[in-house]
């Protein structure tokens, strides 16, 4: 038996290949991004509670109520943004379910939707596994992957539904500004047009900068599905816990698909964070845990010959090697993850036609032994 595929041009994702091949040769794994140390134990403690608690059956579709609950009380604290828990927010298995239900909700045969590209690599599998079209708008190094909105304006067709958007950005860690919403509520002014927020790093962001979601902006709200995650906030990738947040006749749609996909996520977990939750600085304290972090990094890199910008956002770092070679961003990673042992990720693969800028990333959510170490290889190139 055969299948016709439905993805002839995917493979396996860039960060199953380099974790592999980091595991194969020991190599440090600064590819994927997920934490190299535990959770707090207090969450763990909360599970387990849960756990023997009886705690262990289906969950609600949309989510216990106390989590939904919780999550509209820091959005509003801290956005002033509001959500009604009943019929607004709605709790899935992770940042790529809620994007992947979204896009099942809202795209119908041949829709287009414009993606900002280097884009993190579900986004267009999820247009076209659901009949849509992705639309490239291309971020450059040059342009310090700067969205110019000019280029957004001239992609807008009559088949435009939706615009999809991340911040902080993976891969690039840069973050949307006040202007860039602006010039947003502006294309999409009288239009039917849709914006899908991937907003999973919102409190990994540095330097004092305020996240600002699209429905932050006044004109944007009512069209905007909020996706996060809770993976990334408290280190705890493995659970596959998120959630979606929009307005009532969205939501709607929304959970119609997601009923199909997932229907329901762990539950123990789910009152886990309601609880954590409650305490603000467990999710607070995030942004200074993690820009600690990126400025020893960076301090770590500041004798290697690579260039770098430091991140906005997300727990990435790119940096340049052009001071250093010329081979090709992909040949590279995986060279170095077997010669030097740092394993990396070229963001040529992020790109539609595989643009290589000469840039690499590395996931600094790790602990200070191993980045040090893997600094101090680099360094030695």
């Amino acid at each position: 038996m055969t299948i016709t595929s439905k993805q002839p041009n995917i493979g396996t994702t860039i960060f199953t290949v380099m974790s592999q091949l980091a595991a194969e040769t020991g190599a440090l794994n600064l590819s994927q991004g997920f934490p190299n140390y535990n959770c707090s134990p207090k969450l763990i403690e909360l599970v387990n509670h849960y756990m023997h608690k009886g705690m262990n059956q289906y969950a609600p579709m949309a989510g216990i109520m106390p989590l939904r609950e919780i999550l509209a009380q820091k959005t509003a604290d801290l956005y002033g943004l509001y959500y009604q828990p009943a019929e607004e927010i709605t709790i899935v298995s992770g940042c790529t379910e809620a994007i992947y239900a979204t896009m099942a909700a809202i795209l119908h045969k041949d829709d287009e939707v414009i993606v900002f590209e280097p884009a993190y690599d579900s986004y267009v599998p999820s247009i076209e596994l659901n009949g849509g079209k992705a639309i490239y708008v291309t971020l450059t190094a040059e342009n310090d992957f700067t969205i110019d909105w000019t280029i957004v304006k001239s992609k807008i067709t009559e088949r435009t539904k939706a615009i999809m958007l991340t911040t902080p950005h993976n891969p690039t860690g840069k973050c949307l500004t006040k202007e860039d919403l602006n010039h947003l509520a502006i294309l999409v002014k009288e239009t039917n047009i849709f914006i899908v927020s991937d907003e999973v790093y919102e409190h990994i962001i540095f330097d004092n900068r305020l996240h600002l979601s699209p429905a932050s902006h006044p004109a944007l709200k009512e069209r905007t599905f909020l996706c996060g995650s809770f993976g990334k906030t408290f280190h705890t990738t493995g659970w596959k816990l998120g959630y979606c947040m929009a307005p009532k006749e969205l939501t709607a749609e929304f959970r119609k698909t997601h009923q199909w996909i997932t229907f329901a996520s762990p539950t123990p977990m789910q009152h886990a964070f309601a609880d954590f939750m409650k305490e603000p600085d467990n999710y607070l304290s995030v942004r200074g845990f993690y820009e600690e972090k990126r400025n020893k990094f960076i301090n770590w890199l500041k004798d290697s010959r690579f260039t770098l910008k430091p991140a906005e956002g997300s727990f990435f770092q790119m940096v340049s090697y052009t001071q250093i070679t010329n081979e090709p961003d992909y040949d590279l990673a995986v060279r170095w993850t077997k010669e030097i042992g740092v394993a990396s990720i070229p963001i040529s693969v992020f790109y539609n036609q595989r643009n290589d800028n000469k840039i690499l990333r590395f996931c600094f959510a790790k602990d200070d032994e191993m980045l040090e170490k893997a600094a101090e290889r680099l360094c030695r190139l």
